[in-house]
């Protein structure tokens, strides 16, 4: 995790994880966020205070979740491109499924970084999967695309054994991880981002999106002048490919049929704008798209680090996984 201070879109991630943990329980109701901070500065002060208290990222997987690492799901390039996967013991029917793509700007990270989530949704009846995917600085766009896409077709491909619902396929993210999922969800209809990685004859379509402070539009002023974007872009400038920056950019792929979309996003976050998720809204409003927009007052990126604005947004999710994918939020559908 504190490799994580270094790079776009996870500034706080590293003070957050050398606090004393915090706990985490679900709820069935949608508990408040905790009130926010004037500035990132006081989260950063209240933190060191011991005033907030950060999630365990390293929780131990209970007994009634089975973990499989290391699972190769496809190529990038010549790359082998791997998956953990999270699930529910003692299933008795086909569950809806998850995949959670991690941040770090496009050019670092990793997919263990989820572990914490992939758990907890694995104990609520969900099996759960947190992919790699190829970084900028050894392959940039569309290759994370094609690379994330590819993880939804091996879900897919894969389903009956793993005892999947084809039909019930959702993928989440933060930051990075945010932009892949929604470029997931948006870009279903554009052959190009759909790569060469395995299993072309699957669709890569899900039927959920749940958006963590992710970037929605590269072409915006403050997007496009970020380094990371560049590197994201092959090194390339906006004025030299601006083509490649709308292709990249989830905002411009919207249409009604995509699917609903949730979108948690602190309110003084200065690594991605509120700004970029007040575009999206406007843009999955005008197309007619089913959305719900929890903007998380006073808080900053990678809020959800905290435990109770954590607790928040895991209840957050699994209300609107509930209604979107059919596993309740009072865990009454999970395997016995």
């Amino acid at each position: 995790m504190r490799q994580s201070i270094r790079v776009f879109f996870v500034p706080l991630a590293a003070m957050m994880a050398v606090c004393h943990p915090g706990s985490t329980s679900i709820l069935a109701d949608v508990p408040p966020a905790p009130p926010g901070y004037a500035s990132e500065n006081e989260v950063k002060a209240a933190f060191l205070s011991g005033k907030l208290k950060a999630i365990d990222l390293t929780i131990d997987v209970p007994d009634t979740v089975t973990v499989h690492k290391n699972i190769e799901y496809g190529k990038g390039g010549d790359k082998a491109l791997q998956l953990d996967l999270y699930s529910p013991t003692g299933r008795s029917h086909p569950l809806p499924a998850i995949l959670f793509l991690h941040g770090g700007g496009w050019t670092s990270g990793y997919r263990q970084i989820y572990h914490y989530y992939c758990t907890k949704f694995a104990e609520h009846g969900y099996v759960v999967a947190t992919a790699s995917y190829r970084l900028a600085g050894e392959a940039p766009f569309p290759a994370a695309v094609q690379d994330v896409k590819c993880a939804v077709r091996w879900l897919r491909a894969n389903a009956k054994r793993l005892g999947i619902d084809p039909n019930k396929i959702a993928v989440a993210g933060g930051s990075a991880g945010g932009h892949l999922a929604m470029m997931i969800g948006y870009s279903s209809d554009v052959p190009e981002l759909d790569g060469k990685g395995g299993n072309a004859e699957i669709s890569s379509r899900v039927q959920a999106v749940v958006d963590l402070y992710g970037p929605t539009d590269l072409t915006d002023d403050f997007a496009k002048s970020r380094g990371e974007v560049k590197r994201l872009m092959g090194g390339k400038r906006f004025d030299e490919a601006p083509d490649e920056y709308r292709l990249a950019s989830p905002i411009t792929h919207v249409t009604k049929d995509d699917p609903p979309t949730l979108i948690l996003h602190g309110s003084i976050d200065s690594t991605v704008p509120i700004h970029q998720a007040d575009l999206l809204v406007d843009k999955l409003k005008s197309a007619g798209v089913v959305y719900e927009y929890d903007r998380i007052e006073g808080w900053p990126h990678t809020m959800d680090l905290e435990a109770n604005v954590n607790r928040h947004c895991m209840a957050k999710m699994f209300e609107f996984l509930g209604k979107n994918l059919g596993v309740s939020a009072d865990n009454s559908s999970k395997p016995k």
